[in-house]
């Protein structure tokens, strides 16, 4: 329906030069809103870190931490952007000619806009401490995989780490060219215990002891312990087999708490993402409670 020169007249009358939205109001209920979740993160980090101990039987459970950091990371949602969210509707400018429902949604869109300038600001002021977060993580990972490394190599000793690499194995093949049939043991024990290392090393790293190995090694160990060839063999098996068992307990126990960390990243991932929903809706409910109060306080002079 086409407009009327009179009614096209009071559009443009009706049409403000000025935009609906108050900047300075949104900013400093953002700032406001990044300084006290800060503050209140710190304040629960500070909690958090006193009700734990490096002690048994003592100090906060994993679980009842974990739970307390949810409902803290909750309250601090809903009391920094509730604070935020209100400035930013208290400090808006005063719309006059406006119908109440353009209001509410406005003094809505305020909050929500509080709420999101906050999150961005607050997640520039974390960055760095993410980063430490992520560091700190990284070495913990490599400490696991440094244990892994540690209990697989233990047999071997030093030995084990020098297998890792192509002189391990050149000096492996190298001790095969001086074997003989009668296995003397060397009397200070270094040259023999390296030598077996450097065996144990790569039967460990294969799966299994070649045969032509486990015979020579039985033959040192007879020769050193006394022991038959037939029970200096079974001694071999033995040992490689607790090694196995070793390594694979060891592998388990990292992959067990590489998963546990991955549950704990994502739940609290999903829970970061609810609170931060909760923030939103809080903002935008106290911006219309702020807005009211601001209208009604200009409306009583």
């Amino acid at each position: 329906m086409a407009l009327t020169p009179n009614t096209a007249a009071l559009a443009a009358n009706n049409e403000s030069g000025y935009s609906a939205v108050s900047w300075a109001a949104i900013i400093g209920g953002a700032v406001v809103a990044s300084a006290l979740s800060l503050i209140l993160l710190s304040l629960g980090t500070g909690v958090g870190l006193a009700s734990i101990s490096p002690y048994a039987n003592s100090g906060a459970s994993g679980t009842t931490l974990g739970t307390s950091a949810i409902i803290w990371l909750i309250i601090v949602q809903i009391v920094s952007a509730g604070m935020g969210g209100y400035l930013a509707g208290r400090l808006r400018t005063r719309w006059t000619s406006v119908h109440s429902d353009e209001i509410y949604f406005r003094d809505t869109a305020h909050g929500f806009m509080t709420w999101a300038v906050g999150a961005i600001v607050s997640a520039t002021l974390l960055a760095s401490a993410a980063s430490s977060v992520i560091g700190t993580g990284a070495q913990a990972t490599g400490s696991v995989v440094s244990g892994l490394a540690s209990a697989v190599g233990s047999v071997g000793g030093a030995a084990s780490t020098q297998a890792a690499n192509n002189s391990g194995v050149q000096s492996y093949f190298t001790d095969m060219l001086f074997r003989s049939d009668k296995a003397a043991t060397d009397p200070n024990n270094q040259a023999t215990v390296a030598e077996v290392g450097r065996i144990m090393s790569r039967s460990l790293a294969s799966g299994e002891i070649a045969p032509a190995d486990k015979t020579y090694v039985g033959q040192l160990i007879a020769a050193k312990t006394g022991l038959s060839q037939a029970d200096a063999e079974k001694r071999v098996d033995d040992t490689i087999a607790q090694a196995k068992a070793a390594a694979a307990k060891a592998e388990q126990t990292a992959r067990d708490a590489a998963d546990a960390a991955r549950k704990a990243a994502a739940y609290l991932s999903l829970w970061l993402f609810i609170s931060m929903l909760i923030g939103a809706f809080s903002s935008t409910i106290a911006a219309t409670f702020g807005g009211r109060a601001r209208d009604a306080a200009a409306l009583t002079r």
